[in-house]
Parts: C-alpha cells; sequence; structure tokens
C-alpha cells in the first residue's frame, strides 16, 4: 500500500470539509470534468492545457497533470493518506476506502474525491525531524516514500504495515518547502517555550507591538481572561479587548468561545480575541460569520504569522528566547 500526502489548501481554508465529510478532495478550480474517462496521459495533458489556456508555463503543466493524473488514476483503496494540518498543529491520518470519484452535481471545489476513515490526528512534535521534512513536500499531492515513512506512521496509529505493492508513481516528495518547513520549526520552538500561561504573555507582547497596552492576568484561574488590552499609552482608548489564550493541543469547543463573550460583557469590552494553539472544533468555527463584528480567532497560524510581523518590535527576553534570522533563498515557484 502506497502513503499519499494530500493537502486542503494553501491556508488549510478546505481541512474542515475533508475531515467531516471523510473525503480527500482535488481542489483545483474550474477542474470541471471526469478526470477518470482520460486513460492516455498525454489525451489528459491536452484536456488539462485546454481547461486552463492562461497557463502558459510548460513546467506548471506538467507539474499539475503529475499531481491530478495520481489523484485520478493512482491513489488506490487501501492506501494511507496523510494530510498535514494548517489549522492544528497535527498531522491527519487516514485510509482510503473508496475509488475516485466525479460529481458533477457537487459545488465546486468538491467535485472530485476519495472516502478516506480518518485514523487519527497525531500532534507534529511526535514526528521525528526526517518524517516532517517528508511531509514538508511542496506540492499538494504526492506519494511519500523516503525514510520508511508508510510503516513507521501506520505504527503511530497501531496499525500492521500491509505487505500488498503498488507500482511507484511518477510523483514524489522531492521537493521540500523551505518555507513551510522553516515556519514549523519556527512554531515548534514557540511552543516549546512558551507552554501555559507563557503563550499569554507573548501573546500580550504581540499585542503591545500592535499599538495596544496590555494587562495580563497572573497564572491561575483566569474566569475567561487572560488579557486586556486596547489602544493608547495609557490603556484608556478604544478598542478594548478581551484576550483568552489556550497553549493545548487539543481543539477549543464552544463553551470557551461563550465564556470569552461572557467575559466581554463583564469587563465591558468592545471585542475579543479567542487564541488556541491547538485549533477550533467546527462548532466554534461556524459562529464565525455570527461573531465577525465581535470576535476573532487565532490559531497557531496566526500567531506564529502576528509573531514573524511584529518580531523586531518584541522584547528582547522573548527575541532571545526564540532568536530568528533572516535569510533569502530562490523562489522556485516562479517560472
Amino acid at each position: 500500500m502506497a502513503l499519499w500526502i494530500c493537502r486542503a489548501g494553501k491556508f488549510g481554508e478546505h481541512e474542515t470539509r475533508f475531515i467531516e465529510d471523510n473525503r480527500i478532495y482535488c481542489t483545483w478550480d474550474e477542474l470541471q470534468w471526469d478526470m477518470s474517462a482520460i486513460d492516455n496521459r498525454e489525451l489528459f495533458r491536452v484536456k488539462l492545457t485546454e481547461t486552463y489556456p492562461e497557463v502558459v508555463s510548460v513546467n506548471t503543466i506538467s507539474n499539475w497533470q503529475a499531481q491530478l493524473w495520481t489523484f485520478s488514476h493512482l491513489m488506490a483503496v487501501g492506501d494511507w493518506v496523510a494530510l498535514p494540518s494548517k489549522i492544528k498543529r497535527v498531522i491527519h491520518i487516514g485510509q482510503i476506502i473508496g475509488s475516485y470519484h466525479f460529481d458533477a452535481n457537487a459545488t465546486a471545489p468538491y467535485q472530485h474525491y476519495h472516502n478516506v476513515v480518518w485514523k487519527k490526528e497525531v500532534s507534529r512534535e511526535s514526528f521525528d525531524q526526517d518524517l516532517l521534512f517528508s511531509l514538508g513536500s511542496a506540492m499538494t499531492i504526492c506519494r511519500i516514500e523516503r525514510n520508511d515513512a508508510e510503516s513507521r506512521i501506520k505504527k503511530m496509529v497501531n496499525m500492521a504495515s500491509a505487505d500488498t505493492h503498488l507500482p511507484s508513481p511518477e510523483v514524489e516528495a522531492d521537493e521540500i518547502d523551505l518555507e513551510e518547513n522553516a515556519l514549523q520549526e519556527i512554531a515548534d520552538h514557540i511552543i516549546k517555550k512558551c507552554k501555559g500561561h507563557d503563550l499569554a504573555r507573548l501573546v500580550a507582547a504581540i499585542l503591545q507591538a500592535k499599538g495596544y497596552t496590555t494587562y495580563t492576568s497572573p497564572p491561575g484561574p483566569d474566569k475567561g481572561v487572560d488579557i486586556l488590552a486596547s489602544q493608547g499609552s495609557l490603556g484608556f482608548g478604544s478598542p478594548r479587548i478581551c484576550v483568552q489564550v489556550k497553549s493545548g493541543t487539543d481543539s477549543v469547543d464552544r463553551p470557551t468561545l461563550d465564556q470569552l463573550i461572557g467575559a466581554m460583557s463583564n469587563h465591558k469590552a468592545e471585542f475579543g480575541l479567542l487564541v488556541s494553539w491547538g485549533g477550533f472544533k467546527s462548532s466554534v468555527i461556524s459562529e464565525t460569520a455570527n461573531q465577525f463584528f465581535k470576535v476573532r480567532l487565532w490559531t497557531h497560524k496566526e500567531v506564529l504569522q502576528e509573531f514573524i510581523a511584529h518580531y523586531e518590535r518584541l522584547p528582547e527576553e522573548i527575541r532571545e528566547l526564540i532568536p530568528l534570522k533572516r535569510i533569502w533563498i530562490i523562489d522556485k515557484r516562479v517560472d
């Protein structure tokens, strides 16, 4: 059996749909034809070129052809799939239980899919660095073969390795996304150094770098508030914000959001910020629109983005705790 990566969008925008539907989707835009109907790779390439006439790069078309052919012709029932989360600090591990299917009546981009049973979500901290590099391929869809990845990941979910052998596909995880891996390493270092109440102190420092005056509650029961923040040198300005910070790896559920909203009322705050390093359950995400004008949600991804964006304005002790160095590399995504 093979082990594949299938990503849920550059920013993880399709991830909740993948997990709740028990499927992996091929989320290319405008791909509204049955890929399994074309068995010839050259004809497949011609059809792809007709679908995306604006793509003039031969390399891009070749790259897309390889990934889409993999999804529609090479992924098979019984294969394993890894979904690196953009929302939480986990890798979702599943097994394919359905062959490729095209549903012309489904809403784009959810027309192409395999049914999957999700076995387990494994914390990134549980993976050795070589596996994280293998899972850090720059491609959306690819096979992972290096470093005995398949058997090692199966052991993580207490499943025996299968003996069935599939022909090796033409797509391999040879190209590592250096930026993605660097960001993951920084995130790992942040949570290693800033567990528990220390993450609240880090979030407070980020808010201060953004121009807010903050009050951080001492360690212990916080009654739904870790940080109070407002604009101005003395903190008497507006907006007034209540912040709740959760540093655990578990997804935050709806009662935590309700607790923050109650704390906002008690403190006469106009807005709330709920920070969860482990992400949010669907019951919280579904409230995004209803709470749009009152509450913002930060996962580890937003904390990391804000940390990097304001790094040079953070206190020296934080920069010493999490030292970063700026480097330049060639962007190979640009032809």
